[in-house]
This record gives C-alpha cells, sequence and structure tokens, in this order.
C-alpha cells in the first residue's frame, strides 16, 4: 500500500494528457478538480443526476465551477466543457437511504444504506465513454478507502480492476486516477489548501455540498450540513484535525 501526502500529490503539468472529473460538487470532487487543474492542460468535468436524494449538490455545481476558473490565469484555460448526465435510471432500481427518503441505517452486510450498489462503477462505464468520444485519456475520481463508509465500489483494487476492463472493453489506454484514495479527509483539507490556499479551504467550506440529507441552511465551521449523517460527521471530523494540525504545525514554527 502506498500513501500520498498533500504536497506530493502536485506534480509539474503533463502537457501530453487531459482529464474528464468526475465532480459532484462536494469537497471530495472539488478537490479532485483542483488537483487535475494543477496537472493538467485540459480538463472537463462530468456530474450526474440519479435521483439523489441530496440533489442540492447539482444546484451549487454551475457556481462552483465558475469560482474555480477564478483561481488563476492558468486554471481559467485550463477548465473546459462540463456535462450533466441523467442516470435517473439508478434512482429506480435502487432501494437505498441516498435515493429514498428512508433513516440512515446500517444493513445486515456491514454497509450502511446509503450505499448505492453499481454507482461509482456505472459512473467510471460512462465517464470513459464520454472520455472516448472527447478525447480525453484521464478520468480522475474522488474515491478514497481511508476515511469512509466502506463503500466496495471505492476501494482501490474496484478502481484498478475497473481501468483494466474499460480500457479492454474500449481498446484504449485510459488512466483512472483517484488522488483521495490513500489519505484521510484532514488530508484532503490540506490537500485543498496546497493546490489552491486558504481561498480553496473557504471556497470548498462555504460552497460545496457534502450532507446525505441535502441540509443547506447553518454554515458550520467544516460547511453546510445536518452534521449527524456519515458523510457530515466525516467532514467535520476530517476539518477539526486539519484545523488542529494547522495549529500545530504554526506552533512548532514559532517554538
Amino acid at each position: 500500500m502506498s500513501s500520498m501526502s498533500a504536497t506530493s500529490a502536485i506534480a509539474p503539468t503533463l502537457n501530453t494528457q487531459s482529464a474528464l472529473v468526475l465532480f459532484s460538487g462536494g469537497q471530495d470532487s472539488t478537490t479532485c478538480l483542483a488537483w487535475a487543474l494543477s496537472r493538467y492542460q485540459r480538463v472537463e468535468t462530468i456530474g450526474f443526476d440519479y435521483g439523489q436524494r441530496h440533489a442540492i449538490e447539482l444546484e451549487v455545481r454551475p457556481a462552483l465551477l465558475e469560482k474555480m476558473k477564478g483561481f488563476s490565469a492558468d486554471w481559467q484555460v485550463r477548465l473546459g466543457e462540463d456535462h450533466m448526465i441523467d442516470l435517473s435510471l439508478i434512482g429506480k432500481i435502487s432501494d437505498t437511504a441516498l435515493t429514498r427518503d428512508v433513516e440512515i441505517t446500517m444493513q445486515d452486510n456491514g454497509l450502511p444504506n446509503t450505499f448505492v450498489p453499481g454507482r461509482n462503477l456505472l459512473f467510471m462505464t460512462v465517464a470513459a465513454t464520454l472520455a472516448y468520444r472527447r478525447g480525453l485519456n484521464v478520468l480522475v475520481g474522488g474515491m478514497c478507502e481511508t476515511d469512509f463508509s466502506g463503500y466496495p465500489d471505492c476501494r482501490d483494487d474496484t478502481m484498478k480492476a475497473l481501468q483494466v476492463a474499460l480500457n479492454l472493453g474500449m481498446a484504449t489506454q485510459l488512466k483512472v486516477e483517484t488522488p483521495l484514495m490513500w489519505i484521510d479527509k484532514a488530508q484532503t483539507w490540506a490537500l485543498a489548501e496546497s493546490l489552491g490556499g486558504q481561498a480553496l479551504v473557504d471556497l470548498i467550506r462555504a460552497d460545496t455540498h457534502t450532507c446525505y440529507l441535502g441540509e443547506r441552511g447553518q454554515l458550520h465551521d467544516w460547511g453546510h450540513g445536518c452534521g449527524t449523517c456519515p458523510a457530515c460527521q466525516l467532514r467535520a471530523r476530517g476539518y477539526e484535525q486539519y484545523v488542529q494540525d494547522v495549529q500545530n504545525t504554526a506552533s512548532k514554527k514559532i517554538g
């Protein structure tokens, strides 16, 4: 198992590669978009309307994309077309707490009922199909198996297997990049800071959406949300640790 620190995730721009970022409007996908814009000359985004309970995430996407362009002249040029895909069939064939108005609980299989079977597999397959047509050769997703709810389609083995299957099935050389795979939520906040400074941290905090229940009311230190669903808890705990890490680093420098 390899690990990736926030600083080592930044690399020189790869002029020969272009990326399609799975962009939901949440913390992780916004951080991944910044990561891609720091690396690739051409970046496009794709979002999915799958009947999600927290459809508010789709409403924040357009403004987020426009604000991301303002971070640098390079990002303004590199960020290209956004693609919104109707995958409402997922909501029709699944019975989960993300596609139904039901209480979030644990299931007998050890997974929370927020797990939407096949979601990321379908997302990546559709993204690969679009990338094929658009001439993009890197898919970037915010999957992570360090600080996560145990979803099997977020695991590194799943993504590697999917990359092989997609390339075999389409005779391509697509690369699936998951820059958050081996870092926790605190490190994800730190990665955002390393990519776009405090301004990007502030943007992610105030303008992205993570809450499974779609709560967009009170702005907490870590962002908007109910504060009790698994997504909010992960985000809040990560932000608290990130702030503590920043303070500890500052104290060491003073000392």
